[in-house]
């Protein structure tokens, strides 16, 4: 009996660590993807870009759309639509189409911008659904159906496009007919504003810098992130048009064109600054979304994507890059399992193979600070010194593991949970909405103070191999539970209401 229950726990303990393994060495492989096809992907740009200017010119340039999906974004409306007014195309072949919905005083100052940016000659329109179904995949689909344009440009409420965006992403869409979707990379308005958007700043230049161009210049999987992209409405229609049964709407209809034959196409150099929340809570509830979502789309679309006829490695690739946030609720795990592991367990087995498992770990787990890395090296002059902000990143990592383990459950169980957007600042004084301090800072600091427990305890048992982990998984459970609280009471001085979740649920 005690060499099953110490079997059991060692398998508990072992296949998610093993699986987090799993997910580090796939990122060694994007990494090496990326720098495979780097200098050959950039001549391609130029080569675009060449082709364009000898056969087309700006008579020949079609009609596209910018929208705007909007609920409650007073900090950040008026900046926005100012900025997709000032994109540069050629008269009356751009018009804006603000899709508000909605209910508080957003609205007024949506009306009286729009009438100023007509007033100076912008084709912008202001569209307000009877109701919010859907959400946003809700919004955008209905805006299509007001136009008989052949492609959309959309960009979320905290997005100040350039103004040559169009001008940039267009003759990618009229050179390359096969492109369904022209994705740009995110850069940041406010990331030197606190150490949390110092880390974000950091975690999204790897995505946009490496990840995402390694997927687009591989021809595997690579998602729309919901803005800053240009679509052909074919390639919208031909995946069957947007869809809200699952909270990324973005990764959903990018999945579902490329399996219908389109391809997606990412310009590196194209950058489309956007705000990053600078409060913790805030960005729980981003992060509750996407994971909740991505898990949603995976549960949707792996299937089909498996029973396609794409090559096997765009298969891989695509379970690796929908079930992501799978890491969170192994990390938990892996920590909440240290404990009984040393309590009940021998170690039967010969250090040697703990050794070289510990080895194979670590090697592992620096993969997400080497993609790091080469992303500040490569996109900042002297981007080593931001790599001092690594460790704030790691453990914001870690420590949002117990609200992202609760979407990806809510997700496999298919719970419906009340839709929150992420309150943004923008560059307004007022501060109208505050997120609700969520039971989870309880559970992280209670997890945080389990590890530390752990911790002391395999140091007392000269258990060396796995304290650097317990360390890391106590420091960010703990950190992320206290600045939780921290940024909810500070903003609460002010007396300013929690915002309230909207009636409706993801998939209605």
């Amino acid at each position: 009996m005690q060499l099953i229950l110490e079997t059991a726990l060692l398998v508990s303990y072992l296949i998610p660590a093993g699986i987090l393994m799993l997910f580090g060495m796939n990122l060694y492989y994007t990494l090496f993807m990326f720098l495979t096809r780097y200098k050959v992907a950039r001549r391609e740009e130029d080569r675009i870009m060449s082709e364009f200017h000898r056969h087309f010119l700006s008579d020949d340039l079609p009609h596209v759309v910018t929208q705007v999906p909007l609920y409650n974004e007073y900090n950040v409306a008026e900046r926005v639509m100012r900025a997709v007014t000032q994109m540069e195309y050629p008269a009356g072949r751009h018009t804006v189409q603000i899709l508000d919905d909605s209910t508080d005083e957003t609205r007024n100052l949506v009306d009286r911008t729009a009438a100023e940016l007509r007033a100076a000659g912008h084709d912008i329109q202001v569209i307000r659904r009877p109701g919010r179904e859907g959400f946003k995949a809700g919004a955008l689909r209905y805006g299509m159906s007001q136009t008989h344009a052949q492609f959309f440009a959309i960009f979320d409420a905290d997005f100040v496009p350039p103004q040559d965006f169009l001008l940039r992403t267009i003759p990618v869409m009229l050179v390359r007919l096969d492109v369904g979707i022209v994705q740009a990379r995110w850069g940041h308005l406010n990331a030197e504003r606190s150490m949390v958007t110092r880390a974000q700043g950091i975690g999204i230049d790897g995505h946009f810098a490496i990840e995402q161009p390694a997927r687009a210049w591989n021809e595997i999987f690579m998602n729309f992130n919901g803005t800053a992209g240009l679509w052909r409405r074919h390639a919208i229609e031909d995946a069957g048009g947007w869809e809200h049964d699952t909270l990324t709407e973005d990764m959903d209809l990018s999945y579902r064109a490329q399996l219908a034959g389109w391809r997606p196409f990412f310009l590196f150099d194209l950058v489309v600054p956007a705000e990053l929340p600078d409060n913790i809570n805030a960005f729980k509830v981003q992060q509750f979304r996407w994971a909740k979502g991505s898990i949603q789309t995976a549960i949707k679309l792996l299937p089909r994507v498996f029973r396609s006829k794409v090559s096997m490695l765009a298969k891989i690739e695509a379970a690796f890059h929908m079930t992501h946030y799978v890491i969170h609720p192994l990390m938990v795990c892996v920590a909440f399992m240290a404990l009984p592991v040393l309590e009940y367990t021998r170690f039967r087995y010969s250090p040697a193979v703990f050794v070289v498992l510990f080895t194979l770990l670590i090697f592992s787990t620096l993969a997400p600070f080497t993609t790091y890395a080469v992303s500040q090296a490569l996109l900042y002059e002297n981007g080593w010194r931001r790599l001092r902000f690594l460790p704030f990143l790691t453990s914001l990592g870690v420590g949002i593991a117990v609200s992202n383990s609760r979407a990806v459950l809510e997700a496999v169980f298919g719970v419906q949970s009340a839709f929150i957007r992420t309150p943004k600042k923008g560059d307004k004084s007022a501060q109208l909405y505050v997120v609700r301090l969520s039971y989870e800072a309880i559970l992280e600091i209670l997890l945080g103070v389990y590890c530390f427990t752990t911790f002391f305890l395999f140091m007392h048992a000269h258990k060396y191999l796995v304290m650097p982990f317990l360390f890391l998984y106590a420091w960010g459970f703990t950190g992320v539970g206290l600045l939780s609280m921290f940024h909810f009471f500070q903003e609460n001085r002010c007396g300013l209401p929690p915002t309230e979740p909207t009636p409706q649920t993801d998939g209605t």
